[in-house]
C-alpha cells in the first residue's frame, strides 16, 4: 500500500489481502478496517474514495489487516460487538457476543412479561456480560449477579455494566462453578438463572474455525469430554439457586436440548420445549422451578 493511496486503493489493497487469507465478505471487513484505521464512517469513505488517505491511516489498516489475516476475530479488532442492539466491549478474555445468544433474552422477556418486576437475576459465566446487563436494561427494577472464573472477563463485564448504566444493580464476581462450595457466595436465591457455559465438546474445540479455536478463550468453549459438564454442575445447584416458579434459562449447543432438558427434571425443575434460534436450532431450554 503506498502511503498517499487513495481510500478506495486502500479498501481493494486490504479486499485482495482478505481473499488470499479465505475470508468470505472480504468487501465488507474491509470497509470495516478502514474505517477502525481513519475514523471515517462508512459513509464518508465513500464519498472520499478518490482523496489520498493520511500515512498513519494507511499504516494502521495495514497493522489491523496483518490481525485479520491471522484469522482474529473481527471484534476482537474492533473491540466491539453489537447484541441486542446494544454496544459491548470485548477481548480476547471473552466469548464474542453471537446473535445465537439472543434467543436467551427473548425467552426471558416470553416466560417473563412484566418488564417492571423486581427480579433478582444470576448470570453463570458471565463473560462480556451480555446476558446479564441487556436483562438489567429490559427490566429496570431488577438487581443482577454474575460471575466468572476470569478475572479479565470480569473487568470487561465491569467496563460494559458501567457503559449501559446498569452497574449500580449489577453485582459482580469472581466465581468458579468447578469449585467445591462456589453457590455460597451468590446469596440466593434468584427469580431467574441465565447461563451461556461451555459446550463444545472437549476433542471438537480444535477442529473449530481458525477465529475460534485459536482466539477466543478455550474455557469458554470446552465443555468437557460430551460438552454437558458445565449443566451437570448448574442443574443440580439449580435447585438452591432458583426460588419456586423461577426458571433457569440456559443456552446450548446443537442437538443438546434433550440432554440437557433431562438434567434438569433429574434435579426437580420443569423443562418446557427448548427454544429455536433463527437458523432454526434449537438453542435455549427454559426450566421452572
Amino acid at each position: 500500500m503506498a502511503e498517499d493511496a487513495s481510500y478506495d486503493a486502500l479498501l481493494r489493497d486490504t479486499a485482495v489481502a482478505l481473499t488470499a487469507a479465505g475470508i468470505d465478505n472480504v468487501r465488507f471487513e474491509a470497509r470495516l478496517l478502514l474505517s477502525h484505521a481513519t475514523g471515517l464512517t462508512i459513509e464518508q469513505l465513500i464519498s472520499r474514495g478518490p482523496d489520498a488517505a493520511p500515512a498513519a491511516a494507511a499504516a494502521t489498516l495495514r497493522e489491523l489487516t496483518a490481525r485479520r489475516v491471522r484469522r482474529e476475530p473481527m471484534a476482537y479488532i474492533l473491540g466491539e460487538r453489537e447484541f441486542w442492539g446494544l454496544p459491548f466491549k470485548v477481548s480476547p478474555a471473552v466469548l464474542i457476543p453471537r446473535p445465537d445468544s439472543e434467543t436467551v433474552i427473548e425467552t426471558v422477556l416470553d416466560l417473563l412479561p412484566d418488564r417492571s418486576r423486581k427480579l433478582r437475576i444470576l448470570d453463570l459465566g458471565l463473560g462480556s456480560g451480555c446476558l446479564l446487563l441487556t436483562l438489567l436494561r429490559e427490566y429496570p427494577q431488577a438487581s443482577g449477579v454474575g460471575i466468572d472464573a476470569s478475572e479479565a472477563a470480569l473487568a470487561i463485564a465491569q467496563a460494559n455494566a458501567e457503559a449501559l448504566g446498569v452497574a449500580q444493580r449489577a453485582r459482580l464476581s469472581t466465581g468458579d462453578w468447578r469449585q467445591t462450595g462456589w453457590t455460597d457466595q451468590l446469596e440466593g436465591p434468584f427469580d431467574l438463572l441465565v447461563s451461556n457455559p461451555p459446550y463444545i465438546e472437549s476433542a471438537a474445540v480444535e477442529g473449530l474455525m481458525p477465529e475460534v479455536a485459536t482466539h477466543e478463550p478455550r474455557l469458554a468453549l470446552d465443555g468437557g469430554a460430551d460438552g454437558l459438564a458445565a449443566y451437570r454442575i448448574i442443574a443440580a445447584a439449580a435447585p438452591v439457586l432458583v426460588v419456586p416458579g423461577g426458571w433457569a434459562i440456559v443456552e446450548l449447543g446443537e442437538g443438546q436440548a434433550p440432554e440437557v432438558a433431562s438434567l434438569f427434571a433429574s434435579a426437580g425443575l420443569a423443562p418446557r420445549p427448548p427454544r429455536k434460534d433463527l437458523g432454526g436450532i434449537e438453542r435455549v431450554v427454559p426450566a421452572q422451578h
